[in-house]
């Protein structure tokens, strides 16, 4: 079993590669403007930091995201600095 993303077929491997996640991740675009794709780990959706970041993107977008997966606005500086926060890197 396991889950369907709706449009993408078993044979197309170009589909597939375009949303092409590990186990354990989960891809989100952030940006105000120019999207940029991130591969995050689950993990962060606990985090108090990141979930201001699920409030924000809640208040914009709904669950009507732009890219086809869930999209975070703000700027990609911003996300990075908080996602290295979220690794202890800083």
């Amino acid at each position: 079993m396991g889950f369907r993303l709706p449009g993408i077929r078993r044979g197309n491997q170009a589909a597939l590669k375009s949303v092409d996640v590990p186990k354990g991740y989960l891809a989100v675009y952030v940006g105000e403007t120019e999207k940029k794709r991130f591969v995050i780990p689950v993990s962060y959706l606990n985090q108090p930091l990141f979930q201001d970041l699920l409030c924000q993107a809640e208040k914009e977008f709904g669950y009507d995201h732009p890219m086809g997966g869930l999209t975070i606005p703000c700027k990609q500086d911003i996300f990075e600095d908080i996602t290295s926060r979220l690794n202890g890197e800083d």
